[in-house]
């Protein structure tokens, strides 16, 4: 028998199976054995890695299954504005950035918050103007969908005096006709966002999904590769071994797949196409060349992204009754039923997987809505169709989720209780009788949906452990709702098995079992024996993706 590359003992191993497993072996990429530390230990060789995990835990590596890896890797260099609120604070943090970046054209900023100067303060650009007057500055809301640019931002963008965009798009138009400098949604945005060191390379992927025009030069792949590395390099410190792009374009996977064939590549990636509403439905068979040109174990295509509303922050949720504190608006839908409903028919009859972003609980029913259309048209398949986000949902539809067989994506530190937004105004945003609807990930589980975990980076940072006490931890701080909290074991695996599930990868990655890809992580401590209010004092203290260390921290030999 040809010893293991690899033998890690000592360890408390999660394997959503058998029990009381404390050592696996690595072979090839691949988990050849496991077992207890009788068992595993004499496999070795004397050219084995031994890898003592001192009795912490050890469990197939976290699968992200809802980022934007171009965007969270750029963000990584601008100016970050998370939790800060004050004009005088918003000023220095500028000027302080400024002054370190002066050969930077644009001020790109992220994390803002929607009252960023001060509670109930609108953002326009005259008082941005104020801030930063002779430069591009750009605010980015931490949902990503509104943007705030000083005027000679917009004038150099062209949009001061406005812009036909796409529906569901705006550039808020004050009396006068001119921009008040806020940005509704992507297609708002792009204008300014291609002022920016990146030439909105970044944004393209949620913009239109097509490749920057004109190419993008040599020079300017060699900078976008470095910019995406180090993103990776973030990703894998987590314990991360798998990400689900979503947003893509055909630039994103050349980039990526370039990566892998130089060695560079620390994990697997999944990118999708994006279909906007105002693409042709014809445009879906993209994704075909996609799937053909890119199929490997770390780089693959097989999947449509579309966006059915924005965000209850803005307003541009779709819901089903009129905003309480908004009475004119249901928010936007960005796709109508009957375009949505074609673009849903066409990929499900191509064998594609489909994800929708769908915050409002009007976006919601009109993507089951979708989905039940095209197991109508083609018949009911395992197609493993995704919702993401599900923010407020009404309780018609709860049960809708398992009897279509549509997954519940869904990010727990974006509630309340995750410490980076806070909880939907009651009155304004919210009608009181749907709190205990909002943010009910255990809601949904106990209806029989299938329920997948992520972090939706950069919206909120990729912190694996933030999202699992999330979840299993802190109480609901909307105290009319039902109790979101889940078992441990259930979370872990809905960023694991289940993720590895809603990909079409459950026959070989998710689990600690012999013949799966040898996609690991050990944490710094016992998960299991560490309180949930506790949780996130861990850490990934060693990262492995196909067999090789791709992230350690040093504690463990």
């Amino acid at each position: 028998m040809i010893p293991p590359d690899t033998v890690i003992q000592n360890g408390r191993c999660i394997t959503f199976a058998r029990p009381h497993i404390s050592a696996l072996a690595i072979s090839g990429g691949r988990i050849s054995a496991v077992g207890t530390d009788a068992e595993i230990g004499p496999m070795a060789g004397p050219d084995t890695r031994i890898i003592n995990a001192r009795g912490q835990t050890v469990m197939p590596g976290f699968i992200d299954s809802h980022v934007h890896i171009f965007l969270g890797s750029a963000e990584l260099s601008n100016l970050n504005l998370r939790g800060l609120m004050g004009r005088d604070n918003l000023a220095k943090a500028v000027a302080d950035y400024a002054a370190g970046h002066p050969g930077e054209g644009m001020i790109v900023a992220n994390a803002a918050l929607y009252d960023v100067l001060g509670p109930g303060e609108q953002t326009t650009r005259h008082k941005l103007d104020a801030i930063l007057p002779d430069r591009p500055l750009l605010l980015m809301a931490q949902d990503l969908h509104t943007g705030w640019a000083n005027t000679v931002a917009l004038e150099r963008a062209g949009i001061l005096h406005g812009a036909k965009l796409p529906e569901g798009n705006e550039i808020v138009l004050a009396p006068d006709g001119t921009a008040t400098g806020m940005l509704k949604e992507f297609a708002a945005i792009a204008p300014v966002i291609r002022l920016s060191a990146l030439g909105g390379r970044d944004q393209l992927g949620l913009d239109t999904g097509r490749d920057p025009s004109p190419a993008a030069t040599p020079a300017q792949r060699a900078h976008d590769k470095d910019i995406l590395r180090k993103g990776l390099d973030h990703c894998v410190r987590q314990g991360i071994t798998t990400l689900h792009n979503m947003d893509g374009n055909f630039y994103q996977l050349d980039l990526l797949q370039e990566l892998d064939e130089e060695g560079l590549l620390p994990l697997r990636i999944e990118v999708p196409m994006l279909l906007t509403n105002s693409d042709p439905i014809g445009r879906i068979d993209e994704v075909l060349e996609m799937r053909r040109r890119f199929n490997s174990e770390m780089v693959w295509s097989n999947r449509v992204k579309m966006f059915m509303d924005g965000v209850l922050e803005s307003y541009t949720a779709f819901t089903l009754r009129p905003y309480p504190g908004k009475p004119e608006s249901h928010g936007e839908e960005i796709f109508s039923a009957e375009h949505f409903n074609r673009a849903c028919i066409h990929a499900d009859r191509l064998g594609l997987q489909i994800s929708v972003h769908a915050v409002g609980d009007g976006a919601v029913r009109r993507a089951l809505d979708g989905f039940e259309a095209a197991q109508k048209a083609n018949g009911k398949r395992d197609s493993r169709h995704r919702i993401e986000h599900i923010e407020v949902i009404s309780p018609q539809d709860m049960p809708r989720f398992a009897e279509l067989g549509v997954v519940a994506s869904m990010q727990p530190p974006h509630a309340p209780n995750g410490g980076h937004f806070g909880l939907a105004p009651v009155g304004d945003i919210l009608y009181p009788d749907q709190l205990p609807y909002h943010f009910q990930w255990r809601g949904m589980k106990e209806t029989g949906a299938q329920l997948v975990f992520s972090t939706d980076w950069p919206v909120i940072p990729i912190d694996v452990m933030r999202v699992i006490r999330t979840a299993t931890s802190a109480g609901p701080v909307w105290t009319e709702s039902p109790d979101p909290r889940l078992p441990l074991l259930d979370v872990l695996a809905a960023y694991t098995r289940d993720n590895a599930w809603v990909e079409f990868s459950e026959d070989r990655k998710g689990r600690l079992a012999p013949g799966y890809l040898a996609d690991i992580a050990i944490l710094s401590g016992d998960i299991e024996a560490t309180d949930p209010d506790d949780i996130e004092r861990l850490n990934a203290a060693i990262t492995i993706c196909n067999g090789k260390v791709t992230w350690t921290d040093g504690t463990l030999a």
